[in-house]
């Protein structure tokens, strides 16, 4: 398993497994909001309990001042909030209003997350008894133990997320996007500095690996500008809390909002756009669209959003940006509905630069078998086209679920790219190719990678040919005459209990 593109290091695992035991015969849908509001709440107690104590150290009477945390980007959390408050509660009749009532005291103090925190831990059917253990399961964690605080609680969000998903199967898809699809993104687009955009974030995912870059190649995350949509209400609320988890301070709207029919970034110009927007979407509100100024290379067709999407994402590029987004396969070669011509406009126009055609099973939600698509309005190697066909890469993590390695396959596409860049790529066959829009106009403009990069060459094992089939029909004779010794000695051994095959 490739490690490295999961937060499965261990405590994140044991977490989640004791939390697992407790939820009984709830839904992970729901059970999902106990176990992230948990964490969530639990992050905010230890950075604030953390600062409480170095100023009390300090000994000048400063601690309960809320000026001295809302100054160092730690949220305020009001007495009747705090964590000792709630462990105390664990096992009472009251712990689900114990937690409702800290939420709400938390949320009036910090604008940021008003009407984020779920709210819902006093109803009927949590049982209280499991949410009293979920609690004790926080309170006895030991995070110094296993790293510094924020970053444990962050890769456990993380970690918890990436397991409701695979229980919830084809709903994930609402918002959780697999890491290492993220990774592959955020490796190519290198996002160091700028505005980085997604206007159907989702958890957040993207912003969270952008930041994870960054601080790989020692930046700042205050280097770029965080801008995000989300039409769904409870993943919007989950996104602000994940990206407030990793100190990513975000601009996703003041609510959810359908990123067509209510773009709420209409100014924005960002120089990285990353997406992984619902595929095929036949209902996007097409006929309230129709003279929209986004769809500059042709309208697309009601029945389906992904050149609704893409266009979407050319429409608030920076001059320079660029976009790396993952579109259902019909997209690549797709004639209907005028999608065809849109994609001919798109390529004519010199934006596309590099189409990765990617293996099968990495989703929980969907078996579609999806590329990613790189656009750039200032390509390095103008009027030329990197085809990168990746369906043979990664490695099975389940019986059903597939996962891209980190050195490998992710690391390796992201070489493959940056050489493209350079000028220093020579076409390997079956595996990448460069092509100009002159021969992807042969192709009717048609982007399946397999097309370009052919078929690789078997290598060859030096015998000769003849040697070769005289070899291989020797021993399938001997497999043959093995066969018939087996088919008599079974015949006998049935005999010998009376039975007789015809």
């Amino acid at each position: 398993m490739a490690k490295k593109n999961t937060a499965d290091v261990g405590f994140e695992k044991q977490i989640w497994s004791a939390a697992d035991v407790l939820r009984g015969s709830m839904d992970a849908s729901e059970y999902k909001h106990v176990v992230l509001g948990l964490i969530f709440l639990k992050y905010i107690s230890d950075r604030f309990d953390e600062k409480h104590q170095e100023l009390v150290d300090e000994g000048v009477g400063m601690e309960e001042d809320k000026d001295e945390y809302t100054s160092v980007n730690i949220f305020w959390v009001p007495q009747n909030a705090r964590w000792n408050k709630i462990a105390s509660a664990a096992h009472t009749k009251e712990i689900g209003i114990t937690i409702d009532e800290a939420m709400r005291l938390i949320e009036s103090e910090n604008p940021r997350l008003k009407g984020i925190l779920p709210k819902n831990f006093a109803r009927p059917e949590l049982d209280k008894g499991r949410l009293g253990d979920v609690v004790d399961l926080f309170t006895n964690i030991n995070m110094k133990e296993h790293g510094e605080s924020k970053d444990i609680l962050g890769r456990t969000y993380e970690y918890c997320l990436q397991m409701f998903a695979a229980q919830e199967g084809k709903n994930a898809g609402e918002f959780f996007t697999p890491s290492c699809i993220v990774r592959t993104l955020v490796e190519i687009l290198k996002p160091y500095h700028g505005r980085v955009y997604d206007p159907a974030c989702g958890s957040g995912g993207m912003f969270v690996q952008s930041a994870k870059f960054i601080e790989r190649h020692q930046g700042k995350i205050n280097d770029i500008s965080v801008f995000g949509q989300e039409s769904n209400p409870t993943t919007w609320k989950m996104a602000q809390m994940n990206l407030a988890i990793r100190g990513i301070d975000a601009n996703l709207g003041e609510s959810n909002g359908d990123s067509f029919l209510k773009d709420l970034h209409p100014t924005l110009k960002a120089d990285f756009v990353m997406a992984n927007p619902p595929f095929n979407m036949s209902d996007w509100g097409a006929d309230k669209l129709q003279d929209d100024v986004r769809w500059k290379y042709g309208i697309p067709p009601a029945g389906n959003a992904n050149f609704a999407w893409l266009q979407h994402m050319i429409h608030h590029l920076s001059p320079n940006g660029k976009i790396g987004m993952v579109l259902a396969n019909g997209s690549l070669s797709s004639q209907s509905g005028g999608e065809g011509k849109i994609r001919e406009n798109i390529l004519k126009a010199d934006l596309v630069e590099c189409i990765v055609a990617l293996p099968n099973q990495l989703f929980y939600s969907t078996g579609i078998p999806v590329s990613l698509w790189f656009l750039n309005r200032s390509k390095k190697q103008p009027g030329k086209t990197l085809f990168i066909d990746a369906r043979n890469m990664g490695t099975m993590v389940t019986r059903r679920l597939r996962e891209l390695r980190e050195k490998e396959d992710i690391m390796k596409i992201a070489e493959t790219y940056d050489k493209f860049v350079e000028g220093k790529l020579e076409n390997e066959k079956g595996y990448c190719a460069v092509a100009d829009i002159e021969e992807i106009a042969k192709q009717d403009f048609i982007l399946t990678p397999g097309r370009y990069v052919g078929i690789a060459e078997t290598k060859d094992d030096g015998e000769p040919f003849e040697e070769k089939m005289t070899r291989l029909t020797n021993e399938l004779s001997d497999l043959f005459a093995k066969s018939h010794e087996l088919e008599e000695e079974i015949r006998k051994q049935l005999a010998s209990i009376g039975f007789k095959l015809k």
